[in-house]
């Protein structure tokens, strides 16, 4: 089956506009009204972890709530449109996707709090000559999103180097400083690397960690071993929920933290829980995600000093990164419209994303963010983006 057969821009654009169609739009309100059920969505990515960790676990249960089993759904448009239809009340989201569904759609999703960090990786041909950003001159790379951390990190790394990113059909004639990018869905990155279709690509976990052990891929870089623990999945709901919801949502919240903290101290048993050899809420082998959640070693990193994991889970929403994020989002190329960027001010629209009332509370009841992260004791709900791409 040719993986690029749903790929071509006029289909890709017919399904992004069925998200934010206005057919959407005055029914989301209505969807999120009255419901005290926690539906949940999700990708079948290690980026989804905590909100699996904390049903199965039953730790929604122990908070008094009515979680059904979350639904996985296969790519980040279905998720979208699930979650604008009402089917989905809390989920997780790559972080530049509700900027653009708030700011550009106006649809008053919010970021609740940041649901893993880092658990990515740009993935390449274990025989391939790509062992850097430079590398990918006149090549063909996939993205999951247009509006991804993976898009923002890859563009970062060939802007360095030069490289300018194009947005053709897969397989065009590139010119030598042209890098040719797509959106492909992450369930099928992995074949369409073993059959040549890609010369690479950058996704979340567990793609990664599949395509290196049954195709003898090669990680060129980790994502946070790039930009020193990143946000890349965040937690969202839709105002009109939250808002007639609150308890259930402060609820919500402290079973999600609790549920980070023991993925964070059981990487083998939360590799378990997650396959298809224990509750299978993903559709691949323990062997695979023990390779996710086991760290690096220090000559697979450009910087073993950052002592970052491979997947990460840190639940505060710096207000530093969510600036950045929309920062990079200015000078990432994508499809479609982007003018709502240029006219959107950067602290404004931070501000106005992210609702961390909850994450705050679950976090000064519990002990605080220290135990997540060697953070700076004086302010520790601030840092410093260190991002280096070599």
């Amino acid at each position: 089956m040719n993986p690029f057969a749903n790929l071509s821009r006029r289909e890709f654009l017919k399904s992004t506009a069925a998200a934010c169609s206005g057919l959407f739009i005055p029914n989301a309100a209505k969807a999120f009204t009255g419901q005290e059920t926690l539906k949940i969505g999700y990708l079948p990515i290690t980026d989804a972890t905590p909100l699996l960790v904390a049903h199965s676990l039953g730790y929604f249960s122990d908070e008094g709530i009515d979680a059904e089993k979350p639904v996985m759904v296969r790519s980040w448009n279905i998720l979208t449109e699930s979650f604008l239809a009402g089917k989905f009340n809390l989920t997780h989201m790559l972080f530049p996707i509700p900027v653009w569904m708030r700011f550009k759609q106006n649809i008053p999703v919010k970021v609740l709090a940041w649901n893993h960090t880092n658990g990515s990786a740009v993935t390449v041909h274990g025989n391939s000559n790509i062992f850097r950003f430079k590398d990918f001159a006149g090549k063909q790379v996939a993205v999951p999103s247009w509006y991804s951390m993976h898009n923002l990190i890859l563009q970062m790394g060939l802007a360095q180097q030069g490289l300018k990113p194009v947005l053709k059909t897969p397989g065009s004639r590139l010119e030598k400083d042209e890098v040719n990018l797509f959106v492909l869905q992450p369930p099928d990155m992995p074949t369409a690397l073993l059959g040549k279709k890609v010369d690479g690509y950058i996704v979340a976990d567990p793609f990664n960690a599949l395509a290196q052990l049954k195709f003898k891929a090669r990680i060129m870089r980790f994502s946070g071993d790039i930009w020193k623990n990143h946000p890349c999945c965040v937690i969202v709901s839709h105002e009109t929920f939250i808002k007639e919801n609150n308890g259930l949502v402060q609820k919500a919240i402290n079973a999600i933290v609790r549920a980070q903290e023991w993925c964070m101290n059981n990487p083998s048993e939360t590799a378990h829980l997650l396959s298809r050899d224990g509750e299978g809420y993903l559709p691949v082998s323990k062997e695979v995600l023990n390779k996710v959640f086991e760290n690096p070693s220090a000559d697979e990193l450009v910087h073993p000093e950052w002592n970052v994991p491979r997947i990460g889970f840190q639940p505060f929403p710096f207000p530093s990164a969510t600036r950045f994020i929309i920062d990079q989002m200015k000078k990432t190329k994508v499809e479609g419209d982007t003018v709502f960027l240029d006219l959107l001010d950067t602290a404004t629209g931070a501000a106005e994303l992210v609702d961390d009332r909850f994450i705050m509370k679950t976090l000064d009841e519990t002990g605080g963010i220290n135990r997540f992260c060697n953070c700076n004791l004086e302010k520790p709900y601030t840092r410093e983006e260190v991002v280096e791409i070599s």
